[in-house]
């Protein structure tokens, strides 16, 4: 199966049930709560790729594509918003993503998307647009998984969805990876280019004459979230930092982990990692 045949499969992702639960709730009172409404989508990967792909629609004929979810509740009514959830929550029993655990990548998603988050604001880029690109940047990876899921399970028998090695596999294997199926469907649902440019090279930034600093600020979250979710110690977040990107966007790994906005629960928080901890 080429790249083309994935774009074109028909797939629906899957979305959190606690949070169509509360969307839906909120949707029911006399008067919903905008900003809840608004907290609700941005922690829900598949309900903030709907919203988007609604609001760039050709239906609101914008001069301007839509970034976040909070410039998509400005133009969409409840009503679109209502529809949307009641649909995703009569489907969410018949969905699955084969040999990806959900949680897994709900919780991973959202620990991007807040990393990506606070590394725009002191870089002074678009925050509600690096939220989104964190929030949805695995879109293509779960995509892949729907529409050939043989190929996909073989190379998890290889390599974890999470290794930062997978694009690289997936190119080797397939002639294209996650991150080229996340940018075309961006592209297909009219996304803007600067979300698209940065989904399409998260994984290798500023390659090939692309100088885009959302790719860059959405790969070192991926590095930071991936590795709270492998459980990297110190010495190993320190020899794994990618810092041919961090030497772009001026920010080295100190820098990274003082934006960090996560609770990363049971980890102590890493002293200074200038030089690697010995062993």
């Amino acid at each position: 199966m080429d790249v083309n045949a994935v774009l074109s499969a028909q797939f629906s992702l899957p979305s959190i049930p606690r949070v169509l639960a509360l969307l839906l709730s909120e949707l029911e009172r006399a008067t919903p709560d905008l900003r809840r409404i608004n907290q609700l989508i941005s922690t829900d990967p598949a309900l903030t790729l709907r919203l988007l792909q609604l609001s760039n629609s050709a239906q609101f004929r914008l001069s301007q594509r839509v970034f976040s979810v909070s410039e998509s509740l400005a133009l969409v009514s409840l009503g679109h918003v209502r529809v949307m959830a009641q649909a995703s929550a009569a489907g969410a029993s018949l969905r699955a993503v084969p040999g990806f655990p959900l949680q897994k990548y709900w919780d991973y998603s959202l620990d991007v998307a807040k990393v990506s988050r606070a590394l725009a604001g002191y870089l002074r880029q678009n925050q509600q647009a690096a939220f989104t690109a964190g929030l949805v940047h695995l879109v293509g990876e779960l995509a892949m998984r729907m529409a050939m899921p043989e190929q996909m399970a073989a190379l998890d028998a290889r390599i974890g969805p999470l290794d930062a090695r997978r694009a690289r596999l997936e190119r080797k294997t397939f002639g294209f990876h996650h991150a080229d199926v996340s940018a075309g469907l961006a592209r297909k649902w009219l996304f803007p280019e600067p979300l698209i440019d940065a989904l399409e090279h998260q994984d290798r930034p500023f390659q090939h004459e692309v100088y885009e600093p959302l790719a860059g600020v959405l790969h070192l979250a991926a590095w930071r979230a991936r590795a709270k979710a492998e459980g990297h110690n110190q010495r190993q977040m320190a020899v794994t930092f990618p810092g041919a990107v961090g030497d772009v966007l001026q920010l080295d790994i100190d820098m990274v982990l003082q934006q960090d906005p996560i609770d990363w629960n049971n980890q102590v928080r890493p002293q200074p990692l200038s030089q690697p901890t010995p062993l």
